[in-house]
C-alpha cells in the first residue's frame, strides 16, 4: 500500500506561504495537514478561518484539517466552507464524537478523530466503524518540532489490530517526530498516514524530503 504524505504547515515559513504552498503543489505530496490551535486544549495559538479560507484557494492538494481546541463541533460547516477535505478533532475535547462525526460526514468531509499520546486506542471500540481516519499524536500537542514518544509504535500496532478485529476502514494516521529514522518504523507498524513538519519544511530539499517519505511502503 502506498502511503499518504501530508506536510504539516505548522512548519512552514508563515512570512512565505505563498511560495510553501506552490511547493506542496509541485511536490508528491497527498495532502497539506493544517493544525487549529485555540490556546486553551493546547498552549499554543496556530491561525485560524482566515489563513484555512486563503490556503484553500491557493493550495491544489486536499487540506487536512486538525482542530487542537474546545468545541470542534461548533466549526463544522465553516471548516467544510474553505474546502477542507478531512476534519480531525481530539477525543478528549469531544464530549458527543459520535454526533461531531455525523455532523462532519454530512457537512461533506471525511472525519478524523486525535488521540493524545496519554489516551488509549481502547476508547475507540464503539466508534471506529464510524471513522475515517484515526490519528495518533507521537508527541504532545501543541507544538512543531518535539522529540517522538517511542511508545508510540506500540500503539500504532494495537489500533491496528483493533482496526483489523472490527473491520474497519478507518486509515491509521501519525503526527509527530516523523523523520528519517521514525518513518520508516512507523509505516511497518500499520501507519497508513505520515504527517511530517519540521522534517519536510525546514529540510535544504523539502520535495526531496517529501519524495523520500513516499517511497515508504506498508
Amino acid at each position: 500500500m502506498e502511503i499518504i504524505v501530508s506536510p504539516s504547515l505548522l512548519s512552514a515559513d508563515f512570512l512565505h506561504l505563498d511560495k510553501e504552498i506552490e511547493m506542496i503543489n509541485e511536490s508528491e505530496a497527498d495532502w497539506l495537514h493544517m493544525d487549529v490551535m485555540d490556546g486553551v486544549f493546547v498552549p499554543n495559538i496556530s491561525f485560524g478561518f482566515p489563513v484555512l479560507e486563503a490556503v484553500g484557494k491557493a493550495c491544489k492538494k486536499p487540506m487536512d484539517v486538525h482542530f487542537m481546541i474546545v468545541h470542534p463541533e461548533n466549526y463544522i460547516q465553516q471548516t467544510a466552507d474553505t474546502g477542507a477535505a478531512i476534519m480531525n478533532v481530539q477525543y478528549e475535547a469531544c464530549v458527543h464524537l459520535h454526533r461531531t462525526i455525523q455532523a462532519i460526514h454530512a457537512a461533506g468531509m471525511k472525519a478524523g478523530v486525535t488521540l493524545n499520546p496519554s489516551t488509549p486506542v481502547n476508547v475507540l471500540e464503539d466508534i471506529i466503524g464510524d471513522v475515517d481516519i484515526v490519528q495518533l499524536m507521537s508527541v504532545n500537542p501543541g507544538f512543531g518540532g518535539q522529540k517522538f514518544i517511542e511508545s508510540s509504535i506500540k500503539k500504532v500496532q494495537r489500533l491496528r489490530q483493533l482496526i483489523d478485529r472490527e473491520g474497519s476502514k478507518a486509515l491509521i494516521e501519525v503526527d509527530g517526530g516523523v523523520q528519517a529514522d521514525t518513518a520508516p518504523r512507523l509505516v511497518e507498524a500499520g501507519v497508513d498516514i505520515l504527517v511530517s513538519g519540521s522534517y519536510v519544511f525546514k529540510a535544504a530539499d523539502p520535495k526531496a524530503t517529501i519524495h523520500s517519505l513516499k517511497q515508504l511502503h506498508r
